[in-house]
This record gives C-alpha cells, structure tokens and sequence, in this order.
C-alpha cells in the first residue's frame, strides 16, 4: 500500500476539521433551541398560574361586591373602604394586589348614543357631556365639541356626520385607512381611534372614561364619586357653567353615611341654582352596579396586569365579570 502524499494527508485533515466545525455549529444550535423553548414553556407556565391567580382576586372580589351590596340595597357607600384601596394577596413565590374602583363614576363613552330598536342614535346629551368634561380637564371648547362630536359619528349607526362630527371619509384618507365602527365602544382604548383624538388627548382622558355594555347616560354615584372627580359632576352641565372648585367643594361636604336620597343631593343651593334637567336629575344615582378591578401579579420573573370588569345588577343576582384584559409590565 502507497503512503498517502502530504497534500493528501492535508486534505484529509481539513475535511476532518470541516465536519467538527459542522457538527460544534448544530450542537450549539440544538443546545440555543433547547434553551429557548425552556424559557418559552417556563414562561407560559407562569403567565397561566399568574392567570389564575387574577381568576381568584376577581372571585374574593365578587364575594366583597356582593357583601357590600347587600349591607343597604338603597345605597352603596364608601363604608369599610373599599374604594381605590390596594389589597395584598397572599400567593406563593409571588406577590399580588387587587384594587377595586366605582365603574360607574366615569363618563360611559356609550352615552353618546341611545338604543333605537337595535340602531344606535345620536345622544346629544351625552355629546355635551362629553365635551363638558373635556373643558372642566383644560381642552379648548371648540376642540372639544369636535372631538365629542366625532366620538358620537364613531358609535352611530348611520353614516351621516352630526354638527362637527366625521364619518367614514375621514378616515378612509388615514395612511392606513379605516372605516368608523359604527357600534358601541367595546372598551374604552378604542377613543384612540376617533378623529382628533391625538395621545396627548387621550392621555388627559383615559382616567375618565369608560365602555360601560349599554347605551344611557354615565350613572354616577354620587355617594362614592370623590372631590377629585368634581369634573365628573361638572360635566352634567353646560361646558364651564359649573366651577370645579364649587364641585369639589360640595363633594368634600357629602355626609359620612351618604346622602340617603336625591332629593337631599338636589336640594343644596349651589346644584338647585342651575337648574338641572329631568334627564341629568336621572343619571344620578346612589347605589353602584359597575366596578373595576385593576390586579397585578408578580411571578417569577413575570409581572401581568390585569383589568376586569364586574357588573351587579340586577340585585340580588350574583355579580359576574364581564369583560376582562391582561397585559405585561416591564
């Protein structure tokens, strides 16, 4: 048998190397896919058990709802502070919170239209509203109205713009063009999408509003709505015809135990000199049927907020989620 020559040898020895080289790269391929889909299951797995632990904050939440509604059918309080108070949840290798909110002290971004046998109206009660509260938050009025306006064109079924509003030609000119929904608002980050509704716009309101599941005008309560939120009672009114620090001053001075009746509400100087009509007298209301959860669940490496929706009405029917959405924190 001839020895191999050099250049043989050094051919060989370079396909060795080469086949090294090529099987070192799918090792550490393989091995960086393993991690990889380690960390994706490790990860589900702690974005489900953070899951249920918000399916069990809005359990102890319903039950809380329940009790309290049923300690005075005829009024809902700020009895046992309960309102905006975080609440620690006690979960293993984790931590969580829940907050409860009055859903129904927020302008209810359905109120804009009525419900005529399925087709959805204009509101202009609730467009004045709207543009209310925008003015009593420091936007220009004539902004406002528009803004009010074209939030009432988005809700509408037709597609016939009302005074000031839009409709579908102003948005099919978008750079990625669009059509207005033409239904209720399903929550009420979809405000973004309205004509003139820039972040800076929706930023000074989304504290303020809300999609409550009907069409009829915000029921505000006035035994839990806070002096903070004067502009929430401002806004039953004509834009500035309410001053804030009137509004503040009057919910600064609510009985510890409620009012008890509207009449006792209505009947103080400062509301009775502005005449309020039928229709706003209506709106108020002194027992609650809408509350927000907000929960943040700490687990692992995960951090998952969550928001859910309950509705107790009517009474006695037990209270229930309505809609729920979860999003991740940084």
């Amino acid at each position: 048998m001839m020895p191999a020559k050099p250049s043989e040898r050094g051919a060989a020895l370079l396909s060795v190397l080469l086949m090294v080289a090529v099987l070192a790269v799918i090792a550490a391929t393989t091995l960086d896919r393993l991690t990889l889909s380690s960390k994706l299951t490790s990860n589900g797995n702690a974005l489900a058990q953070a899951r249920m632990f918000t399916y069990a904050a809005e359990a102890i939440a319903v039950a809380r709802i329940e009790d309290l509604l049923a300690r005075d059918a005829a009024q809902t309080t700020l009895e046992g502070d309960w309102l905006g108070k975080p609440q620690s949840l006690p979960i293993p290798l984790g931590s969580a919170t829940a907050t409860l909110r009055d859903a129904d002290n927020c302008f209810n971004l359905n109120s804009l239209v009525t419900d005529a046998d399925g087709r959805y109206l204009a509101n202009a009660t609730g467009t004045t509203q709207m543009t209310s509260l925008m003015v009593a938050l420091g936007t220009d009025e004539n902004t406002a109205r528009n803004i009010a306006s074209a939030a009432t064109d988005w809700a509408d079924s037709d597609t016939t713009p009302v005074t000031n509003g839009v409709e579908d030609d102003a948005y099919r000119s978008a750079t990625t063009p669009y059509l207005a929904a033409n239904r209720l608002f399903a929550h009420p980050s979809e405000l973004r999408a309205v004509k003139g509704v820039t972040p800076a716009v929706y930023a000074k309101l989304q504290d303020w509003i809300c999609a409550l599941p009907k069409s009829a005008l915000s029921p505000l309560n006035v035994n839990t709505l806070l002096p903070e939120q004067a502009p929430l009672l401002a806004m039953l009114f004509a834009p500035g015809k309410m001053n804030l620090s009137t509004a503040r001053s009057y919910l600064a001075k609510r009985p510890s135990n409620g009012y008890g009746s509207l009449i006792r509400f209505w009947a103080a100087p400062e509301l009775a000199a502005l005449e309020p009509t039928s229709q706003v007298q209506g709106q108020i209301k002194l027992t609650s049927n809408y509350f927000l959860l907000n929960t943040q669940v700490s687990f692992g490496e995960l951090t998952l907020a969550g928001q859910s929706m309950i509705v107790a009405s009517p009474v006695p029917a037990p209270a229930r989620v309505v809609w729920r959405s979860w999003g991740h924190e940084e």
